[in-house]
């Protein structure tokens, strides 16, 4: 059986299960990758106004050609928007959208109730101006406390997603809450080994397609949507490659983190629990 193209929210709506990512890529290099993708059948690219490219991802949109359909059609809404880490930022000298305080914790107001900012989300929502809302890397225990005040469930939670860090209790609270996974950093991305794990070269040898083939198909035979990043053309179009992994396979893949081979990439200096069972004990 085929692995899915796309996933249904909660909301009713279609997304697709492959996007692109464009946390981390270079300035300067996010608008060609963004308009390269959507001229090769992407239609769903990941951004944030903390990534620091918005300007570049409309600027990739208006160069395939999208903005023309876009102005013709006359909409003026967002899919899909997310509440990124379930932190309030206090911007200070250091920077208005990342800020730090002296000692490299990041500035949060740790007396903000998550709760109003997801009201708003919700007023947002049903205003029209998005179709969909959720969030990303927040952890059980926060979802649970938000869970006693939503009236809107998210459609999505983006979290930090691969073997390595198969999230397996979160990604059963989400399936029944109705709430879908997206992974970001599904092949790791800098400074871990996945594409060099001998168990999942061997995969990728077996099923005669690439490692990073491998990581990506996990995530969509999972039911999870995945956001790999990539700023070559190459890379871009076969990401989109997408195989069909057996239960075997799919075992072993779920099984990688349990061997002593669990590892979070990104984790920013908040100054406490963010409520995952790995954080700040690598």
């Amino acid at each position: 059986m085929a692995p899915s193209t796309h996933f249904k929210l909660n909301t009713g709506a279609q997304i697709p299960a492959v996007g692109l990512g464009t946390w981390r890529s270079e300035p300067g290099q996010v608008r060609q990758a963004v308009s390269f993708a959507l001229k090769n059948g992407y239609s769903h690219i990941d951004a944030s106004l903390i990534y620091g490219n918005e300007h570049e991802v409309g600027q990739g949109i208006k160069d395939s050609g999208l903005q023309n359909t876009l102005d013709a059609l006359g909409t003026d809404y967002l899919d899909l928007s997310l509440i990124y880490w379930p932190v309030r930022l206090v911007p200070n000298e250091s920077s208005a959208l990342l800020p730090v305080n002296p000692d490299g914790i990041r500035s949060v107001d740790r007396s903000w109730d998550q709760s109003e900012t997801w009201r708003r989300m919700e007023a947002v929502y049903k205003a029209g101006k998005v179709k969909a809302i959720g969030v990303a890397n927040w952890s059980i225990p926060y979802l649970e406390e938000l869970k006693k005040k939503w009236t809107v469930v998210p459609a999505v939670n983006q979290v930090e997603l691969h073997p390595f860090l198969p999230q397996h209790a979160l990604k059963e609270w989400c399936d029944n809450h109705g709430i879908l996974l997206e992974a970001y950093s599904p092949l790791g991305s800098e400074g871990a080994p996945l594409m060099s794990d001998t168990a999942i070269q061997e995969m990728a040898k077996k099923n005669d397609v690439s490692p990073a083939t491998v990581l990506i198909s996990y995530h969509i035979n999972r039911g999870a949507v995945v956001l790999p990043k990539s700023i070559k053309e190459s890379r871009i179009v076969s990401n989109r490659q997408v195989i069909p992994l057996s239960r075997d396979d799919m075992d072993v893949l779920n099984g990688l983190a349990a061997q002593g081979k669990a590892r979070r990439i990104n984790m920013p200096l908040f100054g406490w629990n963010l409520g995952f069972d790995d954080w700040y004990k690598q």
